[in-house]
């Protein structure tokens, strides 16, 4: 028996949260949802997700905070990929800096996605 690779998905935008949750549900994977990034931390230090996708613009706690937090005061090693609107080239690198292991420009397609995905949980 196989255990689904859990995955929490840190995303405000509803529309874009629902297309490429339903993709990955398809895919076998068990999701958390958060729509703020206060509430992805939350998911992320109860379930230890194999992966985790987040939103750089954010209420509370946006995506740059997420990355450093789970890097640096988690200590955590989970791939993590990041997805914003195009135009955002300087909190991209930041996300980088921060120790993201991928991004995807929004609008995104959802098949990239799940071979992205896919490839992090290798």
């Amino acid at each position: 028996m196989n255990i689904p690779q859990k995955i929490v998905i840190a995303e405000d935008n509803s529309v874009f949260l629902m297309l490429i949750k339903l993709k990955l549900e398809q895919q076998g994977y068990q999701l958390f949802i958060a729509q703020d990034g206060k509430k992805a931390l939350e998911l992320i230090e109860e379930h230890k997700p194999d992966l985790i996708l987040t939103d750089i613009m954010m209420d509370y706690v946006n995506g740059l905070e997420v990355i450093s937090h789970v890097r640096n005061v988690l200590k955590y090693i989970t791939p993590i990929i990041v997805f914003s609107a195009s135009g955002q080239e300087e909190m991209v690198l930041k996300a980088f800096n921060l120790g993201a292991n991928d991004f995807l420009g929004k609008p995104l397609s959802p098949s990239e996605l799940i071979v992205r995905v896919k490839r992090m949980l290798l």
